[in-house]
């Protein structure tokens, strides 16, 4: 056979790849409204960079036919590319082959591109669409699904991984997605569920749609498993090529830079007005985020999900931060269940690769009630204090309104190593809040008062003058400053530039035992 007859070989079989389940299949992916593995990568990847491996890849199943359906490829285009000019590793499911169904060699391609992200120091992006388990390959399937959990887990904190639920993800499916760090799902189109509609309905009775049960609104209001919904693919997928402008390649960098025409030293005025001056009146936190970060532009994260604490990236002066805000504008700010999980997680992600922690405080406490402390409360609140306490990156704070008892602690306090305490005049740092302390100090002088609701005034007053600001903090040194509002902006970018060489470390261990 002449070179040229092998190069016409190579090049039909190329094209048979490319072709996945054929024409038809494509077309009913399309009629779904959605896009072919090969589409998302185009549309992920800088244009030309996609190098494809393991593209002659079939399965080595004989078992009910199988033997006579073999698709190169095997269900699964991997490969690795950039995005905005840094490399990635990829992988995408096509569910016009066997329904994107995992097989022992359509798993084997997913590790060897996880493997190699770990050798090259690369994030791992997985564009998810598959029926789930191959069930004509029995064990062999459920062993590939392990052999992904198990690189899930050993790349976790070295390199970003990043799951994009396109489809389907069904069964077992679903916990390699939950191991990664960030869960990006599309409206309409995006399902995860550990057991279907029919088998809830069998096993309970309940009449649930997929929808209801697993679609991204589920996921990014109630369960938390999403960490950004989008109303289309070509969305979804801009999405994740901005994330990653946030992100370093992995734990031995720092993220990108990212120059900026927003003056370092610039002061809003707005940041005057915006906390109100009656103490129980809700404002807005991103408009303190927006007057503070580059150029207004906040990357939130979790956005739907426990909305009472804010989450996300943002620049600084050109550089990479996580911010960490409570959000007055619900439920007053308070700290719950799902806040904690929401913020611990999102402040170990920051930790584990070098991005700096900027946490901005307005909190009453945590949310009583028997639902919260029979779901855990005490637990998982633990969480979010054991994230701060064990992070080393850069940690700075500013107070804006309320810091009360254990809360205070917990949202990136000085006594947990916070590096730079930064307050606002507006900022009360108390065990609690006027009222439930007078309460509680001058409960017997009240009661025998001949006018309780102005011996509780008088007190109240009392109360508020002597405690009711950041300056008892202060002078203990727990604050590092009171600062005018204007100042915000630029006494943070100062404080990140300090605390660019910092070193810290914490006692050498295997691993904590953070309260799961």
């Amino acid at each position: 056979m002449s070179m040229e007859q092998k190069l016409e070989r190579l090049a039909k079989l190329r094209a048979e790849a490319e072709a996945g389940g054929g024409p038809e299949r494509v077309q009913a992916q399309h009629h779904k409204g959605k896009l072919t593995a090969r589409e998302r990568l185009d549309l992920l990847l800088d244009e030309g960079t996609f190098v494809e491996l393991d593209r002659f890849v079939t399965h080595r199943s004989y078992d009910f036919g199988l033997d006579e359906q073999k698709v190169l490829g095997d269900g699964v285009v991997t490969g690795y590319g950039r995005v905005n000019g840094r490399l990635v590793c990829v992988f995408s499911q096509d569910f016009t082959v066997f329904g994107g169904s995992l097989s022992e060699t359509h798993a084997e391609k997913i590790c060897k591109v996880m493997d190699l992200a770990l050798k090259s120091g690369a994030p791992v992006i997985g564009l998810n669409d598959s029926g789930g388990a191959r069930i004509q390959e029995g064990v062999a399937s459920l062993g590939g699904y392990a052999e992904i959990f198990l690189r899930n887990t050993l790349a976790s904190g070295v390199v970003p991984q990043i799951s994009v639920i396109l489809g389907p993800c069904a069964g077992g499916a679903v916990y390699s997605p939950a191991i990664t760090d960030f869960v990006f799902m599309v409206r309409g189109t995006s399902y995860m569920f550990v057991t279907g509609p029919s088998v809830v309905k069998t096993v309970t009775h309940e009449d649930v749609t997929f929808e209801q049960l697993g679609g991204a609104d589920a996921h990014a209001g109630t369960s938390g498993v999403a960490h950004v919904v989008a109303p289309s693919e070509p969305e979804c997928l801009r999405a994740v090529r901005a994330l990653l402008d946030y992100l370093p390649s992995n734990n031995l960098e720092s993220p990108p830079d990212l120059p900026t025409k927003d003056p370092a030293d610039r002061r809003d005025q707005a940041l005057l007005a915006v906390v109100p001056d009656e103490p129980a009146k809700p404002y807005d936190m991103h408009d303190v985020l927006r007057s503070v970060v580059d150029d207004a532009v906040f990357y939130e994260i979790h956005g739907e999900y426990a909305p009472n604490i804010v989450t996300g990236f943002a620049h600084l002066g050109g550089r990479v931060v996580g911010v960490v805000a409570n959000q007055p504008a619900v439920l007053a700010g308070v700290l719950d269940i799902g806040a904690s999980l929401k913020a611990a997680r999102f402040v170990r992600f920051c930790d584990a690769f070098n991005v700096p922690i900027v946490t901005f405080v307005d909190v009453p406490g945590f949310l009583p009630g028997t639902g919260q402390e029979h779901g855990g409360i005490i637990k998982h609140g633990a969480k979010l204090l054991y994230a701060y306490c064990e992070a080393t990156v850069p940690k700075v704070t500013v107070i804006t309104r309320k810091a009360y008892g254990g809360a205070y602690d917990v949202m990136s306090s000085k006594h947990i190593r916070g590096d730079l305490n930064l307050a606002w005049p507006t900022a009360e740092i108390a065990v609690m809040g006027p009222k439930g302390a007078v309460e509680i100090l001058f409960k017997r002088e009240i009661e025998a008062s001949r006018d309780a609701e102005a011996a509780t005034a008088e007190r109240l007053g009392e109360y508020t003058e002597k405690f009711a600001h950041p300056y008892i903090a202060a002078g203990r040194g727990y604050v590092d400053d009171v600062i005018d509002p204007r100042d915000t902006r630029p006494r943070l970018i100062d404080a990140l530039e300090m605390l660019r060489s910092k070193r810290d470390r914490n006692p050498p261990k295997k691993h904590g035992n953070i309260p799961l």
